[in-house]
């Protein structure tokens, strides 16, 4: 008996109780159904989050934060670290920048913002990636580069605070600074405090070279004044600290003529080597972190999730293999005459068994494409619903592209697999009672 007549004989046989097949492919269906929506909000959120992930401006970097070598003096970084680091294989390039310990207060004509300043290389800002919205990068020691929001903040000095601002603290537009902010020169005031509380004002002209490009996150705020390594120096002497810290009595000894960097970031050729480099950082006694690290952390996490809810999913499948197995178990007692003819002209027990594993799968086949299918509708109704509801309930703004539920092929793949090994077990016993159903017995009966 070829496979082709057996499918036939199958299909012949399924369509002599509708009712009882069309109830057995639901339940089967709903399981299916089931496993898959309740999978694909862990996948939904996993695509999400990775996604968010990897559009990152840091999704290639490796952020150094300092060393525990049991050899050194200090965990603090220096030059030769940063030699030694873009010596290593697969390193694009290395920034370093050292974080001003004061917000200098920047002014120009009646407006003025105290913020953040860092000392930055530019060439390796550059070969990072680092972008400009407008004007160019530093060419002299007292030029500088200021961050997208920086002309926005700028508030006027001769206005009641209380006037300046709105409701949720961010000055009006009213009061805003309009100039082109690009060549002007600013006045970047440091303070210096000896150990009796004197405060000394330090003054260093600095012309504003550019604008950094707009942060891909809205709500996050740049106004970092980014300075040249020089003019470090210049405050530092100014202040007789290290960063230019304004407390003279936390100083211990001079300023060091050897260059020490509060961040260093390293930059892979491709994410591919990024974790090698970072174990091997990690390993030479380096404090390092990168987003990759975290990536793996999450995708750890998120397997989990997806393991446990297709675990439950599977239990739905398990309850409807009853109702697949009471269904062969009536054929196999209403077909016991079919069987016993067979039989009788010659058919092996294999072919009879292979007939009824053949009807289990096909019932376990459709009810998986059903399910599948109802799946996908789900899983399109679940986002387009959830937002709306989230939205008005809480008065927030889902982040757009943000996914609830996501199907991919290899869930409805395990799902299906998944079936029709549930499917096949649950026939297994009434096809193993098939090849054992007695010929004369089963003729007697037909008689």
């Amino acid at each position: 008996m070829s496979f082709k007549d057996k499918i036939s004989f199958v299909r012949q046989n399924m369509r002599k109780n509708k009712m009882r097949l069309f109830m057995t492919i639901l339940a089967t269906a709903m399981g299916c159904t089931f496993l898959i929506v309740l999978a694909s909000v862990a996948f939904g959120l996993h695509d999400t989050l990775l996604q968010d992930y990897m559009e990152h401006d840091r999704i290639n970097e490796i952020e150094v934060y300092g060393t525990s070598d049991p050899g050194r003096d200090t965990m603090h970084l220096t030059n030769e670290d940063i030699n030694y680091f873009e010596s290593l294989d697969h390193v694009k390039t290395v920034r370093r920048s050292t974080t001003l310990q004061q917000y200098p207060l920047m002014s120009i004509d009646n407006y003025q913002l105290a913020t953040e300043a860092k000392s930055v290389y530019y060439p390796a800002e550059q070969e990072a990636g680092f972008t400009l919205t407008e004007g160019r990068f530093p060419e002299q020691d007292n030029e500088v580069i200021v961050g997208y929001h920086f002309a926005s903040l700028l508030a006027p000095t001769n206005n009641d605070n209380e006037e300046l601002y709105d409701d949720y603290g961010l000055l009006k537009e009213a009061y805003q600074y309009d100039g082109p902010i690009v060549g002007d020169t600013f006045s970047l005031e440091i303070e210096k405090i000896d150990q009796d509380g004197a405060v000394e004002i330090g003054k260093f002209d600095v012309i504003v070279s550019g604008i950094v490009e707009q942060p891909k996150r809205e709500w996050f705020t740049e106004s970092t004044v980014y300075i040249s390594e020089q003019l470090l120096t210049d405050i530092e002497a100014f202040t007789e600290t290290t960063a230019g810290s304004p407390y003279i009595e936390y100083q211990e000894g001079p300023v060091s003529d050897e260059r020490t960097y509060s961040d260093i970031v390293i930059h892979s050729t491709t994410i591919q080597y990024l974790q090698d480099l970072t174990e091997k950082l990690a390993e030479e006694n380096y404090y390092v972190y990168s987003v990759a690290s975290q990536v793996q952390q999450m995708n750890l996490l998120f397997n989990i999730a997806k393991a446990g809810l297709i675990f439950i999913g599977t239990i739905a499948i398990l309850i409807a293999s009853i109702g697949i197995y009471n269904t062969m178990t009536m054929a196999v007692t209403e077909r016991a005459g079919d069987i016993g003819i067979m039989k009788a002209i010659g058919a092996n027990p294999k072919t009879i068994k292979q007939i009824f594993l053949i009807e289990s799968s096909y019932i376990g086949l459709l009810g998986a494409f059903f399910g599948t299918v109802v799946a996908y509708l789900l899983s399109h109704v679940v986002n387009w619903v959830i937002p709306v509801i989230l939205e008005s309930a809480f008065d927030d703004t889902i982040p757009e592209g943000f996914k609830f539920s996501s199907i991919p092929f290899v869930l409805v793949l395990i799902t299906i697999l998944i079936c029709l090994a549930v499917t096949l077990i649950s026939g297994s016993q009434p096809a193993k009672r098939a090849t054992q159903v007695d010929v004369l017995k089963a003729m007697r009966r037909e008689i």
